[in-house]
């Protein structure tokens, strides 16, 4: 059986001895998550800019030795990131000298993120590019916990949101959120949860729903919290979570109990390096997961 390959790339019209930008997902968190055309990518890399959210395992396995690592990440948390307008310069930069770059990012390359910014520099610029998509942080999280995002009988729909000022969502748009049974998946929401469970109690969201906070969700240290959500202020109110972390609301969680089949890790250690710290021990961050026995 022959299989076709794709024909020449719509953006390969760059200037003379242009390189080429790969904006690739690592997926999110687990190394073994990546996408074999992600990987593949990585081992022809000249460059790899990367985000703070990616698997030191992944550089490890698949960059080659000769190729310049730089990290561009983002820590809103700590009030630490790497301008935007830094990282698209790069790119160029990097492109312009005839260089393969890939952009890697953590999860996902579409879902919360600045693709837009980088898609537009690059066309600006004239460099040619190609999107490689991975397995976001809701789909590894739910997958991880034992939690069908849209078991029958559960939820018919899932949504992708996320909440970090009381000004972003309306009255009028929590009252229909409290009242859906889609799954909700809150991403970059952990320290605003309390704000998310106070709207959605105060407009009667059904007592089946249930919450979770996944922390450092697929990768050795995963922790799952779990509570009825009008259980939370009794159980997880106060708590700081590790980030990332994210979180899911919907008659699914209950799934957690019978279906998850993978243990909490013990450990309070962060998976993911802080911005600016050194690089985290490899043997550490690939061993293996524990199963529930």
């Amino acid at each position: 059986m022959i299989i076709p390959h794709y024909t020449k790339n719509l953006s390969d019209h760059g200037p003379s001895g242009a390189g080429t930008v790969i904006i690739a997902a690592a997926g999110p968190g687990d190394p073994d998550l990546i996408t074999v055309k992600a990987a593949n990518a990585l081992r022809e890399a000249d460059v790899v800019l990367i985000d703070r959210l990616v698997s030191e395992v992944i550089l490890h396995r698949y960059v080659a030795p000769d190729a310049e690592i730089v990290r561009v990440g983002k820590e809103c948390r700590n009030n630490i990131s790497t301008p935007q307008q830094v990282i698209n310069q790069l790119m160029v930069k990097y492109a312009l000298q005839g260089k393969r770059v890939v952009r890697l990012k953590g999860g996902d390359v579409s879902i919360f993120s600045n693709i837009l910014d980088e898609l537009q520099t690059l066309v600006e610029n004239k460099i040619p590019y190609e999107i490689i998509p991975g397995v976001t942080a809701a789909l590894g999280a739910a997958a991880y916990a034992g939690m069908p995002l849209t078991a029958r009988g559960y939820a018919t729909s899932v949504r992708f949101l996320t909440y970090y000022k009381s000004d972003v969502v309306t009255d009028t748009h929590w009252q229909e959120l409290a009242r859906t049974n889609d799954t909700l998946v809150f991403y970059m929401s952990s320290s605003a949860l309390p704000g998310v469970v106070q709207k959605l109690l105060q407009f009667g969201i059904s007592k089946e729903v249930h919450l979770a906070v996944a922390e450092q969700a697929t990768t050795c240290y995963q922790h799952i919290h779990e509570c009825n959500i009008y259980d939370y202020e009794a159980r997880l109110i106060g708590k700081e979570f590790a980030s990332p972390s994210l979180v899911i609301i919907g008659k699914v969680v209950a799934l957690h109990q019978q279906f998850r089949w993978l243990k909490n890790s013990d450990h309070e250690q962060q998976y993911f390096a802080s911005v600016g710290e050194g690089i985290q021990n490899i043997n550490e961050l690939n061993k293996p997961i524990k199963h529930v026995i």
